[in-house]
């Protein structure tokens, strides 16, 4: 589950359980409302919690000649963003 999947779940969890007064035969809607709401908040705590800390990194490499002996020299810089 993605962020915006778990925010959407929250919002029509929150629709649903607040907005609407809705009698439906044999379903509750705002039992499934809740429900919906936990489901996105999990979503969204768990999506943060596990794709949130990594570290991104970027690497680079680069070929070139080096000045003296002409010779090839490659080179890779690493980026990190947080």
């Amino acid at each position: 589950m993605r962020l915006g999947t778990g925010i959407v779940l929250l919002a029509l969890g929150a629709i649903l359980t607040f907005a609407l007064n809705v009698d439906v035969s044999g379903i509750d809607l705002q039992v499934v409302g809740w429900i919906l709401m936990a489901v996105g908040a999990l979503g969204i705590v768990l999506e943060l919690a596990v794709w949130g800390p990594r570290q991104r990194r970027v690497t680079r490499t680069t070929d070139a000649y080096a000045e003296p002996a002409g010779a090839p020299v490659r080179r890779s810089t690493t980026e990190e963003t947080y």
